[in-house]
């Protein structure tokens, strides 16, 4: 009954049919599942530690112990300006009233506070590693015999250059003999040899068709067969013959005498070598013969007396070998296994996040326009200097800016450039400009920008530009105007005409000196020319384009909006009916050199590098960027500025003035509508006047009522902006006219003012940038502002007159670029509240929560522009709540509205410049108010637990790193400002704050481990967001707790989860064992224990105990997940087993703990992987290791097979044939045959019925998944984790975790050795270079590098690949050659060090034939070190009953099983060097031995 409670209980509520299935289905299959793993208790860490205070200092080794001290602390990064100076002016926050103005100002102008983890580097992947050396620098060639034959296939110049090389080469021609042919001059072939040294010391002629060397070789002579070198002058000029034993002859013939002679000398030496080595081998084996009859046969001797009258003394130093002496030989120029591993050779980052790097200014694609002259057809000598030649007859003037056709609009201010010579701007000195403050009155040289003097900024002729989307219709227009005189079309005429230049000119320039003396101030339109900017969208200069013709200005097609059509015709030629006025335009546009300096901001701030003195001077121009989000970016410097576009003015209708026709304009900007009220000085000038003046006009046309203005007027708005700030445009009728006869004045009377317009800049205390349609009075009346509105017009007022019955006449445009002024509404009204409270004003309930509300509707642009000052406020906010859980809610809603919306955007890493380098918790203004940390995590369950808004819970999910860092960011300053740091770690926190975070985790699982299918991208970001929080939380607060909660976290995960929630698991266990003092944290010493408890089991580190997973909490809970993951699926065993592997790569690694005492108190954490590999050691050594077994009898193969621990009910055909199997071993103990996951079996062959259930659940299981089978990658990975551990562990606890065996264990513990030689065994380049040109789908690897969407796959593939006596599901078993090669090939997939590419080149093949040699050799002496130390410490085991014992017969099976693996020439030296020892040390119990 309760299995049937337990089954209804899974079921989900009744839904749909479909659901309905789905539910039954997980609960009928739940039912055969392995019980959810044992929860272990952590350790309480701070109490342990200061108990065990004096055993952790007085340990040689207790930096694996204890914390380092000052692991964490803050530092203040002076924030990096590209400007000389700070861009926000000295006085700024004193001159700021606004809430929001000072925040900015108090963002650009402040360092960044950063909080350094001081072993940061340590806290990650192993990729992460400071010390990046995981490859030897050069990797070791090793020789093995399976390579020779593959190489005598292969090229042999390839052959002899890897081994003796080249001797000699050379042209000679071959005689083709055989028994039908005479030897004659026809039968001579002419061919290329190459004569070489093989690796036997043996040499070899091979013969190619040319010296390009063909893979295939045309014919091959061994030297080591000839006997002789003759000359035989009759058979052909300059010839020889060779000789060979067998009495047959090559014969081959020269080219010149000289070539012959040569060669016969070096061969004559090669035949005299190869006889005098024969001699000496015979000798020598006359003489071995005549000393093995000497001996006397029962007579035994010692090997070094023996070796003493031996006739060759070199063989004494193998009689002087011992155990130490071979054990240091090993050990010289080893190498760390896991530097082959292919993780490691790969060094993948493309997973390990970037660096995250301050808030930086905008960096778009820039680029130089330097302008060097601009003349016309019309010249004349005006200068009595004669350097300055001809130039023109009057001043022009150019603004140059950027169009985008694509983008239809207009893309960068202003650049205005003044041309003209000293003598050509001297005709404008004489104008006198009753308007222009600025001018009057100032001293060249004396007033300072900045620290530079202002004459510099006089004629800068150099610009900077930058494009943040670049692409081919970008266009530099170039504006040309002059001072104006009348009609275009009457000014451009004598430039136009072919008749007599020089009496134009003069005539020209006669007139032009009048006009710049009486209407130099004005300026009238003359001409347009554009050119392309980029060549493509990859941002490539044009550098070689040229300027159009300078084009007549049309006085009807002046906006931007038809210079954008114009534009338009402008790519398409023949369309273009454009009147060109000969001229030439000199404007280069280049990329800005490395070394480029002396440039100055839009701002005139100077930038870095900047020189004192300097003339030539360039100044960046703005980019005006469109209002997109992609294009945003946050503001990180103090910009002020205006600009102001006045468009049209219409008064071709007004009766109020009898001339106004020449209109000009004139802009103001005041900040008083007072009578006496004067204009401020903060509008650009243009070139050749003072920075920053009064006014600015704007160009005129001449005869026209409704004229259209293209002028852009430039602001410096001031840090304070009250209602009364205002534009004023002044409109004056021009007088053109030249009337030399008339009174002076007549003359004074230029312009008459027709008119005014004003436009507030604030409206709700924001500024309006619409654009704006304004009325024309005709007078200006004192406290004008207030008659603005419309209310006000229709009212009859003595003051006011309006123009055309105030009808809006006067369109203009206004564009902010200010980094301290916002425009959106619900930003402004939410810091406005903000100020009123901080003033004092009383809190009224209910509308902070409105403000925040409505701050859902900010704009995304605004957001991200001013992202560091809106979060510092919201967390503000959020620090000095008093007791409304509403307000901290909705200000966390806020806070992840924002967050959203960046991610959205792909602008999540401004996100992270914010935590890290300007987040900063400050202290609650309240006092026993809670930090901003404590609010947080409260906000956090809070939403996490409302049922209602699952959209808010799923971002909170998703974007849940946000508020994790800002947690540990406040958390690490609360501890170091408040000086916490010092304190125990149990006293650093309230224990309100412990709950709170406790209630946060419990809130979170729930939606990992249920919800997980629904959300699988949220489930997983919080998961692992919450496992790099809590990682951060081991190294502030008490680690007991920490681990209480990881503890909760992992208790929520159970071994029937699917394969995604066990990639949660991982996923989040990986992330927390990656912290930087991960093993002080495991705590590795020695726990002693009570003595009724030490009788029972004296080994408690060495298995996965309570007591190990308690005391080493986090390796014990890796381990066990580890262990209970061997049981399941591939891609769960997958994800299990490469954790682990990284995990131990990373200590390998660590140059922390690089001395071997350090390693092997690492290793012992791991011993209890020993017995995971031991239990499953059937699974771990593979079908062809047992095939392959080296026992030549069929009786040793059952024992072979049956020391094997608890196999597999269905995991080995052959150990189902043996009836033996099952049965007691010799040593009284049963194997179960279920996938255990306990330990080895040792209480006899009863079991209790609850480990009766749980085999039969645990082999419902295996049978279930077909999934028991391990493949090569996860053999080989887990045997390569397996041999780090046994190479670096001491030797006293490697002896001490054998001492706990029984003989038959330690067969199996020796097993597992031979198993790791036959694994990681070298096939040979052939294999290797023929498994790389196999398509990747149809091997083994393919499913180890990509696991297996179904385990089907993965069976039909063993099927494929295995022996001929394992028996295929579909065909006969393959008895041929081919089908033995196959098997042989099996393991050949097990080279996983190789990646796979559409393409294996040779030399790819080469290097993972290096990489597989060197492999298999470390494997060999790691193997020797460890069974060298086994025969040393079981010596007495081994002699038992004189030899004839199984362990004695498994130590000589390890033996042969070097030999028979075939090992590289480096580690054969070592292997009988063991194998002497092996044997000397009692030759008489090893004779008598039945090996």
């Amino acid at each position: 009954m309760s299995e049937v409670r337990k089954f209804t209980k899974r079921l989900s509520k009744p839904g749909t049919a479909a659901e309905l299935r789905q539910s039954v289905s997980e609960a009928v299959r739940s039912s055969f599942v392995l019980e959810k793993t044992k929860v272990v208790e952590p350790l309480d860490y701070e109490n342990v530690i200061l108990q065990r205070r004096v055993q952790i200092y007085s340990d040689p080794l207790r930096d694996l112990l204890i914390f380092p001290i000052e692991d964490v602390s803050i530092s203040v990064i002076g924030r990096q300006r590209r400007t000389v100076q700070s861009t926000v002016p000295e006085d700024a926050l004193k001159k700021a009233q606004s809430l929001f103005v000072k925040e900015c100002i108090k963002t650009y102008s402040s360092d960044w506070f950063v909080v350094n983890y001081k072993y940061e580097e340590y806290s990650g992947d192993f990729r992460m590693l400071p010390c990046k050396s995981f490859r030897p620098d050069k990797i070791p060639s090793h020789v093995f015999e399976i390579d020779e034959d593959f190489e005598k296939d292969e090229d042999s110049s390839s052959l002899c250059s890897q081994k003796g090389g080249v001797i000699k080469q050379g042209w000679l021609h071959k005689a083709n003999v055989n028994s039908t042919i005479t030897v004659t001059m026809k039968v001579f072939k002419r061919r290329y040899f190459y004569l070489s040294q093989l690796t036997d010391g043996s040499y070899i002629l091979n013969s190619y068709k040319d010296e390009k060397i063909s893979k295939e070789s045309k014919g091959c002579i061994f030297l080591d067969a000839c006997n002789d070198v003759v000359q035989c002058p009759k058979m052909r000029r300059y010839a020889f013959e060779l000789k060979t034993i067998d009495k047959y002859s090559h014969y081959l013939a020269a080219e010149t005498e000289q070539e012959m002679e040569e060669w016969l000398v070096t061969l004559r030496k090669i035949i005299q070598s190869n006889t005098e080595s024969l001699v000496q081998e015979k000798k020598d084996a006359v003489e071995s013969v005549q000393d093995d009859e000497s001996s006397t046969p029962g007579k035994s001797e010692n090997i070094l007396e023996s070796l003493e009258r031996s006739m060759h003394p070199e063989l004494m130093k193998y009689g002087r070998e011992t155990d130490q002496l071979n054990k240091l030989s090993r050990n010289d120029g080893r190498q760390n296994i896991f530097s082959f591993d292919p993780e490691v050779q790969r060094l993948d980052f493309s997973g390990i996040e970037p660096d995250v790097k301050p808030f930086e200014e905008k960096c778009s694609r820039r680029f130089l326009v330097c302008c060097q002259d601009f003349s016309l057809n019309l010249l004349a000598q005006l200068s009595d200097r004669a350097e300055e030649g001809p130039t023109n007859v009057e001043p022009f003037f150019l603004s140059l800016a950027l169009f985008d056709l694509k983008s239809n609009c207009k893309i960068s201010a202003d650049f205005h450039v003044d041309l003209n010579p000293p003598s050509v701007r001297d005709m404008l000195l004489d104008n006198s400009e009753p308007r222009a403050e600025g001018v009057q009155g100032h001293c060249p040289g004396q007033s300072l920008v900045h620290g530079v003097p202002e004459s510099c900024l006089r004629y800068i002729k150099r610009g900077v530009f930058s494009v943040t989307n670049p692409h081919a219709e970008i266009f530099l227009v170039a504006r040309v105007e002059k001072v104006l005189q009348g009609s275009i079309a009457h000014c451009v005429e004598p430039y136009m005409k072919n008749s007599d230049p020089g009496k134009a000119a003069q005539k020209v320039h006669k007139v032009a000196k009048q006009v710049c003396s009486r209407l130099g101030q004005y300026r009238m339109p003359f001409g347009w020319a554009a050119r392309p900017v980029f060549k493509d969208s990859q941002g490539t200069l044009d550098a070689d384009g040229k300027f159009s013709p300078l084009y007549k200005q049309d006085s009807g097609k002046l906006s931007n909006e038809d210079m954008m059509k114009l534009l338009a015709e402008y790519k398409k030629p023949e369309k273009t009916k454009q009147q060109v006025i000969p001229a030439q335009l000199n404007i280069i546009i280049k990329d800005i050199p490395l070394d480029f300096t002396n440039c100055f901001t839009a701002s005139y701030i100077p930038i870095k590098p900047f020189e004192k003195g300097a003339e030539d001077i360039a100044v960046e121009v703005e980019e005006l960027v469109p209002e997109v989000a992609k294009y945003c970016y946050p503001f990180t410097v103090y910009k002020n500025h205006l600009y102001v576009y006045p468009l049209h003015l219409k008064y071709e209708n007004q009766k109020v003035f009898a001339k106004a026709r020449n209109i000009a304009v004139c802009v103001e900007f005041r900040d008083s509508d007072e009578a006496d009220a004067r204009p401020l000085k903060c509008i650009y000038g243009k070139p050749g006047g003072p920075l920053l003046t009064t006014n600015a006009y704007a160009a005129v046309l001449h005869h026209n009522q409704s004229p259209e203005f293209y002028d852009e007027i430039k602001i410096e708005l001031p840090i304070h902006l009250h209602q009364k700030h205002h534009l004023l445009f002044t409109f004056y009728h021009v007088s053109c006219e030249i009337n030399t006869k008339a009174t002076s004045k007549k003359q004074d009377t230029v312009e008459t003012q027709v008119g005014f317009a004003w436009a507030p800049l604030l409206k709700d205390g924001r500024i309006v940038t619409l654009e704006r349609h304004l009325p024309v009075s005709s007078s200006l009346p004192p406290g004008y502002l207030g008659l603005a509105d419309t209310d006000s017009r229709k009212q009859p007022s003595m003051d006011a007159k309006w123009v055309d019955g105030a009808k809006p006449l006067f369109k203009i445009r206004i564009h902010l670029d200010s980094t301290i002024y916002t425009q959106d509404m619900h930003l402004h009204k939410f810091f406005h509240y903000c100020q009123l409270v901080q003033a004092g004003a009383k809190e009224v309930p209910g509308e902070l929560v409105k403000y925040l509300k409505c701050l859902h509707a900010m704009e995304i642009q605004v957001m991200i522009q001013f992202l560091p000052v809106i979060l510092m406020q919201l967390f503000r906010v959020l620090t000095n709540v008093t007791q409304e859980d509403e307000v901290a809610v909705n200000c966390t809603m806020v806070l992840l509205h924002i967050v959203s919306k960046c991610h959205e955007e792909g602008l999540d890493h401004y996100l992270r410049s914010f935590i890290k380098y300007v987040f900063r918790a400050e202290k609650p203004s309240a006092k026993q108010a809670k930090m901003t940390h404590e609010i947080l995590v409260l906000s956090m369950a809070t939403i996490l637990k409302q049922s209602a808004d699952f959209l808010a819970i799923n971002k909170l999910l998703k974007y849940s790193w946000f508020f994790f860092e800002a947690l540990a960011k406040s958390m690490a300053m609360y501890l170091l400002e408040e000086n916490k740091i010092k304190l125990p770690r149990g006293q650093r926190f309230p224990e309100s704050y412990q709950h709170a975070l406790h209630s946060l985790l419990l809130a979170i699982i729930p939606h990992v481990t249920i919800r997980y299918n629904e959300i699988p991208e949220e489930s997983r970001n919080v998961n692992f967001s919450l496992a790099n929080f809590l990682k951060r939380c081991l190294t502030f607060m008490d680690r007991g707790f920490v681990f209480n909660l990881i503890n909760d976290y992992i208790s929520g995960f159970s071994p029937k989860d699917p394969k995604l929630l066990v990639e949660y698991k991982f996923e989040f266990l990986q992330t927390i064992c990656n912290h930087e003092h991960y093993i002080p944290l495991n705590l590795p010493m020695t726990f002693s224990k009570p003595k009724l408890q030490r009788v029972q089991d004296t080994n408690l580190e060495y298995s996965l105990t309570d007591e190990y997973c308690k005391h080493h909490f986090l390796v014990g809970m890796l381990l066990r997940e580890a262990s209970v993951a061997l049981q399941d699926n591939y891609d769960i065993r997958y994800t299990a087993i490469s954790v682990l592997k990284n995990l131990l790569i990373k200590h390998a690694f660590d140059n922390r703990y690089q001395h071997k005492n350090q390693q092997a108190k690492i290793a012992q954490l791991y011993l209890p992987l020993f017995g995971v590999l031991l239990e499953n050691l059937q699974r771990v050594a593979g079908h062809e290791a047992l095939t392959s077994c080296p026992a030549s009898s069929p009786a040793s193969r059952d024992e072979f097979i049956c020391s094997f621990p608890s196999p597999s009910s269905r995991s080995s055909l052959i150990a189902d044939k043996d009836p033996a199997c099952g049965a007691a071993l010799p040593n009284g103990h049963a194997i179960k045959r279920e996938d255990s996951k306990g330990s080895l079996n040792s209480e006899g062959a009863t079991s209790s019925p609850d480990q009766s259930e749980n085999i039969r659940r645990s082999s419902m299981r295996s049978s279930v998944s077909h999934c028991s089978r391990l493949d090569q990658f996860e053999i080989r990975t887990l045997l390569m984790c397996y041999l780090y551990i046994v190479k670096m562990i001491s030797e006293d606890t490697l002896l001490a975790y054998w001492n706990k065996f029984s003989p038959q264990e330690l067969i199996n513990v020796l097993m597992l050795l031979e198993v790791c030689l036959f694994h990681f065994r070298y096939v040979g380049k052939r294999n290797i270079a023929s498994s790389c040109m196999r398509p990747p789908g149809s091997s083994e690897r393919r499913l180890a590098v990509s696991p297996p969407a179904s385990c089907r796959v993965q069976d039909a593939w063993l099927s494929k690949h295995t022996a001929a006596e394992r028996k295929s599901q579909t065909m006969p078993a393959l008895r041929s050659r081919a089908g033995v090669r196959l098997q042989h090939l099996g393991s050949l997939e097990t080279s996983f060090t190789l990646n796979h590419n559409a393409g294996t080149s040779e030399a790819d093949i080469v290097h993972q034939a290096l990489l597989e040699g060197n492999i298999a050799t470390e494997v060999c002496l790691t193997v020797l070190d460890t069974i060298s130390f086994f025969t040393q410490s079981f010596k007495t085991q081994l002699l038992s009953n004189d030899g004839h014992n199984p362990l004695m017969k498994k130590v000589f099976d390890i033996h042969l099983a070097f030999l028979k693996n075939g090992q590289s020439e480096a580690a054969l030296k070592h292997v009988f060097a063991s194998l002497r020892a092996f044997i000397s040390k009692d030759t008489c119990g090893f004779c008598k031995s039945k090996i």
